[in-house]
Order: C-alpha cells, then sequence, then structure tokens
C-alpha cells in the first residue's frame, strides 16, 4: 500500500522519516521520489538479508538514507544517536515479509519443510522449535487462542503438539494441526489449516504484539507538532492493537486522520494478492502549543 502510505505521510522537502520496518525498501524509495530524493529516511529492519536487499534498492540515494539493522523497538536509541530530535513522520508496515516466506530454512511457511526457526533476527534466543517443545500445554493454548484467533481448537491443537514432541520441522507443526481439527473443518477452512497456528508461534517468537504497544506508546514523542504516524497491519490482532493504542492518545498526543482502516484498491489486490488483509491507519501529532 505505498501510495496510500504516502497520502497519508505526506513527505515534505528536508524533511526527516524513520521507515521501522524497512524491508527491501519500497516505501523509502517512494519516499525518497516523492522528495526527489531532499528529505532524510531512517531505515530498520532486524533482517539482514533484507538490509542487504535495501542497500541495493537505493543506492542512487545514499546520500539520504541511513540504515541499520535493527529492530523499530530501537528508533528511539537511533534517533538519539544520530542527535535527531524530532522527525517528520514514521512508517510501519507490520508482519513476515514475502522475502522471509520464501527465505530458505526460515520456518515461517508451512509450504515446505524446513526446520522451526521463524525469527526475525538470527540474534533473537528465542526460536519456534524453543516455544514448541518446551511451553507449557495451557501456555501453548493461550498462544494459539489468542495471537491465531484460534477460537475453537486451540486446545486440539496444543494437546497434539505436546503429544507429538519434539517437533523438530514445520512439516512436524502442520501434521500435528492436521490431526487435531476435524477434517471437515479443514475442508471448510479458505486459508491453510495451519495459517493461524503458524502466525501465532511467529507471534510469540518475535514479541510482536508487546513490541508494538510499547513502541507506539513512546512515537508521538519523536515527532513534530503534524509529523504523522502511519501503520499497516496484516492481521486483526496487530489492526486491534495500533486502533486501541490510537484511541489512548487521542487528543491528548495525536489527532486520528482514519476513522476507518484503508484497506488496499483493486488495482493493488491484481497485483499483490498478498496485501488483501492488510489494513492502514494513521494518525497526526497534535499542536504541543
Amino acid at each position: 500500500m505505498v501510495h496510500e502510505a504516502l497520502h497519508y505521510l505526506l513527505p515534505e522537502k528536508n524533511g526527516i522519516y524513520v521507515d521501522g520496518t524497512l524491508g527491501e525498501g519500497k516505501h523509502t524509495l517512494a519516499i525518497l521520489e516523492a522528495t526527489h530524493g531532499n528529505c532524510k529516511v531512517i531505515g530498520l529492519d532486524l533482517d539482514r538479508e533484507a538490509l542487504d536487499i535495501a542497500e541495493s534498492n537505493l543506492r542512487n540515494h545514499s546520500g539520504s538514507v541511513e540504515l541499520f539493522e535493527a529492530s523499530f523497538s530501537d528508533f528511539d536509541s537511533i534517533l538519539r544517536s544520530l542527535a535527531i530530535e524530532k522527525v517528520n513522520g514514521i512508517l510501519l508496515d507490520l508482519g513476515v515479509s514475502t522475502l522471509q516466506l520464501k527465505g530458505v530454512d526460515r520456518g515461517f511457511s508451512y509450504e515446505r519443510d524446513e526446520s522451526l526457526d521463524m525469527r526475525m533476527s538470527s540474534r533473537n534466543p528465542v526460536t519456534a522449535r524453543r516455544v514448541l517443545n518446551e511451553y507449557p500445554e495451557g501456555e501453548l493454548s493461550r498462544i494459539i487462542f489468542e495471537f491465531g484467533d484460534e477460537k475453537r481448537f486451540a486446545r486440539r491443537i496444543s494437546r497434539q503438539i505436546v503429544r507429538r514432541r519434539p517437533l523438530e520441522t514445520t512439516g512436524d507443526l502442520v501434521s500435528a494441526v492436521r490431526n487435531a481439527l476435524p477434517s471437515e473443518e479443514i475442508r471448510r477452512r479458505k486459508r491453510h489449516f495451519a495459517t493461524r497456528t503458524f502466525q501465532a508461534v511467529r507471534i510469540e517468537v518475535n514479541k510482536e504484539i508487546e513490541t508494538l504497544e510499547k513502541t507506539l506508546s513512546r512515537m508521538p514523542e519523536y515527532l513534530k507538532d503534524g509529523g504523522k504516524l502511519v501503520v499497516i497491519s496484516f492481521h486483526s490482532l496487530e489492526d486491534r492493537t495500533v486502533k486501541n493504542k490510537f484511541r489512548e492518545m487521542k487528543d491528548s498526543e495525536l489527532k486520528i486522520l482514519t476513522k476507518k482502516p484503508v484497506t488496499p484498491s483493486e488495482r493493488e489486490l491484481v497485483s499483490n494478492p498478498r496485501s488483501r488483509s492488510a489494513k492502514l491507519r494513521a494518525a497526526e501529532r497534535i499542536s504541543r502549543g
């Protein structure tokens, strides 16, 4: 949703922007092109492979970008290290990227049998294998229920996981979910029957919701008056977290620009089917007088 992100971010010449989820650099490139390279973008990403690709994609604007192997939750310490007090805008494009889904032996996808990893950063000591093999059954059930939105079958899935320990590969996890679900439920689901469980485990491994909540609370402090905060989420739990944090800060720190989440255009859905679940919310820093 590059076009929609730019619409709300409104990049300005000589502005300073944080792309907290750089990926391959598409949003950063769009910001730079919108200002004809006359702005500064600080790009953050935990994924070293993504950073290398972004650096190549942004080589024509190398003087206008600074890239860091870091989580978006580290944005404030990085800004301080650069002696930057306020920025004109912050952009977050959450979730797992196509690069990570297709990455060999990353464990994000149920489409290949590979090791249970699911870490956004190799520096994270917690892997999916550790979560699935060491967490108590009750905790696994809670994670699958809350983070996977698996309302009816979380307990059955967690029970199967515990019975089949040790799980070593994504194929082992897919088999556990398959055996936990009734056959009619598997046939009924529009998406792969293990999607929710994979999502839940990935969120737990990377502490995605906890990190998002804490970081959003700190971001308005670093926005200039009128500065924009734009967040793109890809599942209901992320979107609900963004909506609730924006509401908490409404009128005191932020003016909400999107009463309802903005969704992809028909044109984008055709060119990028994975964007079907994307929701964009935006807010503006209220003047501090």
